[in-house]
């Protein structure tokens, strides 16, 4: 038998940590499968040990081997032991190991801490690390750095500072490795100032002491003083790496573009740049809206040497092709994903799915749906969303259906999703049984996404009044986006009074935000109230408010093209506005009139000053057709991506297109997919 130690009878050096003392846990080893064999060149349990271990029963053969031969007391074997188990995520097994090891040192209480700490068992690792004491073993350098780690995953700032007077007292709280365990910890736990007076009193620095200030910054929301560490690191000629711009990802969201071009800056200067700098670089794009540049910058670093994309640099580039519409290169990614076996992957194949959902094309998007292994509530809500906005609401709810026939709970985006399918394709009594399911039979309290997206049913199904009735009965405040979705309403059925009602909130709630002026400015134009009308501008001017200019993507080759209204920079501009006018002659013969009411009044989607055959997804949608032919299938169809919702004019003007040509056109504005083909849009001429 082994001697057991009271370890509680010695804990004088780490009192505080006493709670945390663990008790023995027996171990019964199974019999062996088969009998050990020596190998014919006599290779010991120890060469083997050194070796890669396959898998879990290679290792336990091996173990059983050590029990036969009487080595389990051997303390080397038995460290060689834990570290393979927890390779294997078995630290059940590990911690068996650990406790038939008759001696106690710090390399094999480092181990068995490292275990608990690499697989998520943060307590646990904190409670090896309180019986080192009771042991009489002194924690080296090792040992800090993996226990406060422990403290900063778990947000444990209280152990954690006592491990800092500890490693105090023994003389390590100053290294390198302590030091950068401790300033990450306290960034992490958001104490910043005392991870700056660490990082101030190590007696040597590291990239990675500078990148765990940043981080701490970082996480913490304060991205200016992140950015101040930054430059400081440069003082003292510390470069930056690719975890200092990871560090800085959390704070890098909806920032200025001076910040973004500040770690774009950052990443060029890099001599070497890695795939986590890559990656790192495209995220910071997209969490600023800025889809183009993540597109470009993944296709420069296809052509880098050395770099091939991982899952996350995937995952992060395949929204950005689905907010630009550039379904050529989001194929492309596909056939790569497909190549290189990176899926099954469900966050691999839910990008997928939104990114050809993004693009229009849902018999793409429902065959990776169809084809994955495994789904979860995020792959079936994408393709909910993907047939809601392209305005098949029945294909929508039938799908939510069968999410619950699989067993799949959904949760509240789900619904969301599925309640504004019912809103884009006018769906009033099912919308209305939605959300009576989630409220009484799923016990979800709606949020002001799921009543925003029932005050759009309600609106759009011509009951303005019910809709403000709803509103006012809410249990929470009302914010920006019910009131605007009630505003448009009035807007589209003509109700000027409680369109007036909810223009004045929304004047309170966003007093900078033009496009709410804009829309009661069209309340009052339709009504042919033009006193106000002028009374609206005139405000609108007196605060310096303008309006959003429109602008579209489309895809071509490849390329990524953006025309604003009345674009004229385009090196094509001469020919694209000469076949305009040949393209409105033939519409005009099959009796297009211009909506003169959406040039001087529906200023939400373009300046009303501009004449309506030069907005933006008309000479979007010229440019694409005269430099692509009609193909099969997607490649036939020609992609628009409108920053606006599409006016009244070019809605008519993309049918009678469609219809002269032949070719299917496909624009995405803000609310929704308008697929036209042959004269004809899916949403039926309601949105």
């Amino acid at each position: 038998m082994m001697k057991r130690i009271n370890v509680s009878l010695r804990l004088r050096h780490f009192p505080e940590l006493k709670k945390y003392h663990t008790q023995k846990v027996a171990f019964s080893p199974t019999k062996p499968e088969f009998e050990p064999k020596s190998s014919p060149h006599g290779t010991s349990v120890d060469d083997i040990l050194l070796g890669q271990v396959l898998d879990q029963k290679t290792l336990r053969t091996v173990h059983s081997r050590i029990i036969l031969q009487n080595l389990r007391c051997d303390s080397a074997l038995g460290v060689k032991l834990i570290k393979s188990y927890s390779a294997l995520n078995d630290v059940v097994s590990a911690r068996k190991v650990f406790d038939e090891i008759p001696e106690r040192n710090v390399i094999i209480l480092n181990v068995m801490i490292r275990s608990y700490v690499n697989n998520g068992l943060y307590r646990e690792g904190i409670q090896v690390f309180g019986t080192m004491c009771g042991f009489d073993v002194r924690p080296d350098h090792y040992t800090f750095p993996c226990v406060l780690k422990a403290c900063s995953c778990s947000g444990n700032i209280v152990i954690g500072k006592k491990i800092h007077g500890s490693a105090t007292r023994v003389g390590l709280s100053s290294t390198l490795f302590t030091g950068n365990g401790l300033v990450s910890m306290y960034g992490k736990c958001g104490f910043l100032s005392e991870a700056r007076l660490v990082l101030d009193d190590m007696s040597r620095r590291d990239v990675v002491s500078w990148n765990s200030l940043v981080a701490g910054y970082a996480q913490n929301q304060i991205f200016d003083d992140a950015l101040e560490v930054c430059r400081e690191m440069e003082s003292v000629k510390i470069s930056h790496d690719a975890g200092t711009m990871a560090s800085l990802l959390p704070a890098v969201t909806n920032t200025t573009r001076d910040n973004v071009m500040y770690v774009r800056d950052m990443f060029l200067k890099m001599g070497k740049k890695s795939l986590v700098s890559w990656n790192v670089m495209i995220g910071v794009y997209m969490k600023n809206a800025m889809p183009v540049e993540a597109v470009e910058l993944y296709s420069r670093m296809m052509e880098a040497d050395g770099i091939e994309p991982d899952s996350v640099s995937i995952t992060s580039v395949l929204p950005a092709c689905g907010d630009t519409s550039a379904l050529s290169l989001g194929k492309k990614i596909h056939e790569y994903v497909q190549r290189k076996k990176l899926i099954p992957n469900l966050l691999v194949e839910n990008a997928l799915i939104d990114m050809y959902a993004k693009c229009g094309c849902l018999d793409r998007a429902r065959d990776v749906f169809e084809n994955m292994k495994s789904r979860d509530v995020v792959s079936w809500t994408a393709m909910i969303s993907a047939y809601g906005v392209s305005g098949k609401g029945r294909d929508a709810v039938a799908l939510f259906s069968k999410m619950q026939d699989s067993g799949l709970v959904p949760d509240s985006i789900a619904f969301v999703t599925t309640l504004a399918a019912c809103s884009h394709a006018g769906l009033l009594e099912e919308g209305r049984s939605y959300f009576k399911l989630m409220t009484d039979h799923y016990k979800i309290t709606p949020r002001l996404e799921h009543l925003a997206c029932m005050v759009d049913i309600l609106g759009r199904a011509g009951k303005v009044k019910e809709a403000y009735s709803f509103i006012q009965e809410m249990s929470m405040e009302p914010n920006e986006r019910v009131w605007g979705a009630l505003l448009g309403a009035c807007r589209v059925h003509s109700d000027t009074d409680i369109g007036l009602l909810a223009a004045d909130k929304l004047f309170q709630l966003a007093p900078e935000q033009s496009g709410y002026y804009v829309l009661l400015s069209n309340i009052y134009a339709k009504a042919g109230r033009w006193e106000e009308v002028t009374k609206v501008r005139d405000i609108m001017k007196s605060k310096g408010l303008k309006k959003n200019p429109g602008a579209s993507n489309v895809e071509v080759n490849g390329d990524i093209h953006a025309f604003l209204v009345g674009d004229r920079s385009h090196p094509q501009s001469d020919e694209i506005y000469r076949e305009l006018d040949v393209l409105v002659t033939k519409m005009k013969e099959l009796g297009y009139v211009p909506d003169s009411e959406s040039a001087l009044h529906d200023v939400e989607e373009e300046d009303k000053e501009t004449h309506l055959a030069v907005h933006s997804e008309k000479l979007a949608i010229v440019f694409a057709l005269m430099n692509t032919e009609e193909g099969e299938e997607d490649n036939n169809a020609i992609r628009i991506t409108k920053n606006l919702r599409i006016c009244g004019d070019c809605h008519v003007a993309a049918k009678l297109i469609s219809q002269i040509t032949s070719r299917e056109i496909i624009i995405r504005d803000t609310n929704r997919f308008h697929v036209f083909r042959f004269g004809v849009c899916s949403c039926g001429d309601y949105w």
